[in-house]
């Protein structure tokens, strides 16, 4: 990845508050669900779902129990990492 494609990828995560948040609270735990994060961040678990969807999409989370219908788990993706350590300091 590409110098440019993580700064884009960064101020894409940064212009909305539900994936920052979201980025910090996978960052901090090894494995995820929205019901969780929803919780530790008073945010409604549509909110996170939607935000995990996107992050998703993007390559930077990962579903471990894609067959599951609810409470899905997720971790953060290589891409993730790195992204997040370049966050360090900065926005985390």
């Amino acid at each position: 990845m590409t110098e440019q494609t993580m700064d884009e990828l960064l101020k894409w995560i940064i212009s909305v508050d539900r994936r920052l948040i979201l980025m910090k609270y996978m960052y901090g735990h090894t494995v995820a669900n929205a019901s969780d994060i929803a919780h530790e961040n008073n945010r409604s678990t549509q909110n996170i779902s939607r935000a995990l969807k996107e992050l998703e999409s993007m390559g930077l989370i990962e579903c471990v129990t894609p067959t599951k219908t609810t409470w899905k788990k997720y971790v953060l993706t290589d891409k993730g990492k790195s992204l997040m350590k370049k966050m360090e300091g900065k926005y985390i």
